[in-house]
């Protein structure tokens, strides 16, 4: 392209446009990453905090253990 395209295409708004897009584009994937990230970390902690929950032995009876069919 020559200098004088360039500055038609400039000054016309096509280029402007195509950086709204890619800023659009760029803030799109970012919030993705930072929402999956945020998802994992909150997985990670609901994990833990059920590893180290009391269990309760109140409802535990030789019934309860064998109430499902055994295959």
């Amino acid at each position: 392209m020559t200098p004088q395209e360039l500055i038609q295409v400039k000054y016309s708004g096509s280029v402007s446009i195509v950086r709204d897009y890619m800023n659009i584009s760029a803030q799109t994937v970012g919030i993705l990453i930072i929402g999956i990230l945020v998802w994992r970390v909150l997985i990670a902690y609901h994990n833990k905090k059920d590893k180290s929950r009391f269990k309760s032995t109140y409802f535990e009876s030789s019934y309860s253990k064998h109430w499902r069919k055994q295959k």
